[in-house]
């Protein structure tokens, strides 16, 4: 797996993680969705570069001008519903991209650290030759994304695998390098090193879904 993690740059990305950080900032939901929309949309243009390319004529009211304009087809897929706003920051800058969404959660017995990655939803469309773009806020322990991964398969091979992701651990990162096809770029705004008993990101931000939509029962 080919990894980029752009929070190793000095850019104007570091003040919209900085913010989503923040407790502060975070009582504001408003707020908190938009900047991971522009987040979204920071790591869609740096994703974009890795896209195939092919020349193309434009008109324009006084002449023509050839182009390099991206031919892929893609497919944009997200993990509910912590993924909804930065879904949405991609689909600012791909807006032909075809849509898919997958409800993925953990499931913990009583209150023990222990838990299972349940998967009760996946709508998309078919996946065969065609870029997708896989995208979960927090990439913490990977488990999630590992059963993303198998749910995806009935849907046909991809041609290409970019995973969008806010902020991850490191031991996320390594666990799924094991698990995704060498060809797959993971492309993150921050990495932390540690995680609590409990499989969350330290320091992170918290729960992404409920600073973004309220808490849940």
């Amino acid at each position: 797996m080919i990894i980029h993690n752009l929070g190793e740059e000095n850019s104007v990305l570091n003040q919209f993680i900085s913010e989503i950080r923040d407790s502060q900032v975070q009582k504001d939901a408003m707020r908190f969705r938009r900047n991971i929309e522009r987040i979204g949309e920071v790591l869609g243009y740096e994703f974009s570069k890795e896209l195939e390319y092919s020349p193309a004529m434009v008109e324009t009211p006084l002449g023509s001008k050839e182009m390099k304009l991206n031919q892929d087809q893609l497919v944009i897929c997200s993990i509910l519903r912590a993924g909804l706003p930065l879904h949405q920051g991609l689909l600012n800058y791909f807006d032909t991209a075809e849509n898919g969404f997958i409800s993925a959660f953990r499931k913990h017995e009583g209150n023990e650290d222990n838990f299972e990655v349940i998967v009760k939803y996946f709508a998309a469309p078919s996946l065969e030759g065609k870029v997708l773009i896989l995208t979960d806020p927090m990439l913490a322990t990977g488990r999630t994304l590992e059963n993303v991964l198998l749910a995806l398969k009935e849907h046909g091979t991809p041609s290409a695998i970019h995973i969008i992701s806010v902020i991850g651990s490191q031991q996320g990162i390594e666990y799924i390098d094991k698990i995704f096809p060498e060809y797959t770029h993971l492309w993150i705004a921050s990495v932390d090193l540690e995680l609590n008993s409990r499989g969350y990101i330290l320091p992170g931000i918290g729960d992404a879904g409920d600073l973004a939509f309220g808490e849940k029962l």
